[in-house]
């Protein structure tokens, strides 16, 4: 007897094949590695970038030739304000053309109910450029903010202390590890720092602009709140930006842009044409600053003693 297979597949096939049976347990996540997420700026970041180095470099050129219609004992607030704005120049140059960057690796654990927990990469832009600019500009605004109030030298030491200290706090916490409280920490301590710098300012700085003249203490109590706000708006922008990452790197670039504008070609400007206005606030510099090592400026050997 001839039997056929099509027969017997179709008698056993209940038996053979077994059925699918619905469950509720969540699919198992890929073992391939998920693509990193990258966060880094594009045209309108970049172009943010360029903009702002050629505002920069205007404001230098501005500041120097300006400088040269001073005598050279009462320029100290144009070199500062002009050194100012040159090291942010070049900060912005680094950064429009890909230097002076670097990636943070970000790890974010997610956390599922009925699988293995995962993880995503996030790689974000950071521009260490930035603060490297910070730390050498900031010091030498706080400088300027420092000679118009009439500081002793004791404080305006210790606020440029805390403000390098802010500055490079804020660098780590850039670079800080996700889900660790290392990162929130070194935020936590720039802030700290920067507490420091607005005690210094707005406790000793306006008492000593006070001493000086009612007109400089209104001029001093003008630009130093205008400082305080500006500056207030950083820590800001980088809890969004590289502390939260809910602001783009396009957004932090713009962000940043507009505050380093006010803080630096604004703040100098405003600096400038208001001190020379009031006679009060020279600073005016004789000796090595004014006349170098000359002759008459050296000390001789038995000038003391009358030989």
């Amino acid at each position: 007897m001839i039997i056929d297979p099509a027969e017997i597949l179709k008698k056993t096939s209940a038996h053979l094949i077994p059925t699918a049976v619905p469950t509720h347990v969540a699919p198992i996540p890929s073992v391939l590695p998920d693509v990193p997420e990258i966060q880094e700026a594009h045209h309108n970041g970049k172009t943010t970038l360029w903009v702002v180095f050629v505002i920069m470099v205007i404001s230098s050129a501005v500041f120097a030739g300006w400088s040269w219609r001073v005598p050279v004992s009462k320029r100290l607030y144009h070199v500062v304000t002009t050194l100012i704005t040159i090291f942010a120049a070049i900060s912005y140059f680094a950064m429009a053309t890909g230097h002076g960057t670097s990636f943070n690796v970000i790890k974010i654990r997610h956390s599922h109910e009925h699988v293995p927990d995962t993880t995503t990469e996030v790689h974000r832009q950071v521009f260490y450029a930035r603060y490297i600019d910070w730390a050498l500009t900031t010091p030498l605004l706080l400088l300027d903010l420092s000679l118009l109030a009439g500081l002793n030298g004791g404080h305006i030491l210790m606020a440029i202390v805390a403000d390098v200290i802010m500055i490079l706090t804020g660098l780590f916490a850039a670079f800080g590890s996700e889900g660790t409280p290392q990162k929130w920490g070194w935020y936590t301590i720039a802030c700290i720092a920067y507490l420091v710098v607005i005690w210094h300012l707005v406790v000793n700085g306006r008492a000593q602009a006070a001493a000086k003249s009612n007109e400089v203490a209104k001029f001093f109590f003008a630009i130093g709140g205008f400082t305080i706000l500006v500056w207030t708006a950083y820590p800001i922008v980088w809890g969004f930006a590289d502390g939260a990452r809910t602001l783009s790197v396009d957004g932090e670039i713009i962000a940043y842009a507009v505050l380093d504008i006010l803080a630096k070609p604004i703040f100098g400007l405003w600096l400038l044409i208001t001190h020379a206005k009031i006679p009060e606030t020279n600073v005016e510099l004789g000796g090595f600053w004014a006349h170098g090592l000359s002759r008459e400026g050296a000390l001789r050997l038995g000038d003391d003693d009358g030989a």
